[in-house]
């Protein structure tokens, strides 16, 4: 019998658009020959199913079931293809914990975390990993520019503490333009982290795991026509993705070694992505940030990287799905 999947997509930040566009691509991947798929769009109206009719049917949030042509419909597990709240934070993984439903990302803790920025690093650094120094900022305790770069040498990376897809990051090279990124920053988040610039080549690396085997997807270098990699790099054509990545036995076997750290440490599931920048002076690999949902849209690098290991799509995303069905079962 085909298993029920709901393709859970939207979403209540400014990323919603991006969680469309992988659902897009995970839908048309997924074989329907194994699969009933069913897309539940989560946005600030409600939780919704568009029936075969085009009517928009309200999901039941009792036991997260549906009704089509009369019948009520239990799902066996939800793929996760929002990013940004409430997929990625983890209050989605919440409520499916409550409700005994398997989902293909990291468990709530790991969500909650991950997607504070600051907490991320501080957890990763304390196991072992490479990071930058930073500095954690929040709206109701004002910090001053002058006393920001005290602490930290310039330039930095000014960003939302909360959330992905780069949207209200700046960098800043001098004193001057740090009050502007700041002010922009926290239109997006009532926190900001505020870093130090490591220079180096910048990575960003799939990790997930499979019946217990954690592997590492080819690694992709990002280079950008802009100064850094935002939003208008990531996702309208300003940026290049190398995958795989040109790069030596050592960078290989440096940046292998920290994916797999990270994803131990931080207790990941399902597939993540993680950024770092190399320095190849000190020769170490600082990690950047993590994203549990990572993007799947044509403009992502998860896919890239996949179809460069020589998987097709279809297996990956089922790869995914029976992995959540097995950590169920064995729960």
């Amino acid at each position: 019998m085909k298993k029920k999947v709901a393709l859970v997509t939207g979403g209540l930040s400014s990323e919603a658009q991006i969680s469309y566009k992988s659902a897009k691509t995970v839908m048309s991947a997924l074989d329907k020959n194994s699969y009933e798929v069913y897309l539940i769009d989560i946005h600030p109206t409600g939780w919704w199913y568009e029936n075969l009719v085009g009517e928009e049917v309200a999901v039941n949030k009792a036991d997260f079931s549906i009704e089509e042509g009369g019948e009520k419909i239990n799902f066996d597990v939800a793929l996760m293809c929002i990013h940004g709240t409430p997929g990625e934070d983890g209050k989605l993984q919440g409520y499916f914990d409550m409700i005994g439903m398997p989902y293909t990302s990291c468990d709530t803790a790991t969500s909650a975390l991950t997607f504070n920025k600051r907490y991320t690093v501080a957890v990763a650094g304390f196991g072992g990993v490479h990071v930058a120094k930073s500095l954690h900022l929040f709206a109701e305790i004002p910090m001053r520019p002058n006393e920001i770069l005290d602490q930290l040498k310039l330039p930095v990376f000014v960003k939302p503490n909360n959330g992905g897809s780069s949207l209200g990051i700046s960098k800043v090279n001098t004193a001057l333009e740090l009050p502007t990124a700041l002010e922009k920053a926290f239109k997006e988040d009532t926190q900001v982290l505020v870093e130090e610039f490591i220079s180096g080549r910048e990575f960003t690396i799939g990790v997930f795991k499979s019946k217990g085997v954690l592997t590492v997807l080819p690694i992709t270098e990002i280079t950008t026509e802009n100064e850094f990699f935002d939003f208008e790099a990531k996702y309208q054509g300003k940026s290049k993705e190398i995958t795989p990545a040109i790069v030596s036995e050592k960078m290989f076997n440096d940046l292998t070694v920290a994916a797999k750290k990270v994803y131990t440490t931080l207790n990941c599931r399902g597939v993540v992505r993680v950024d770092f920048i190399y320095d190849e002076a000190a020769e170490k690999a600082y990690m950047l940030e993590v994203n549990t949902v990572p993007g799947q849209s044509e403009a992502s690098v998860i896919p890239q990287q996949v179809k460069v290991m020589g998987w097709n799509l279809s297996e990956f995303y089922a790869t995914l799905v029976e992995d959540a069905l097995a950590n169920k079962t064995n729960s």
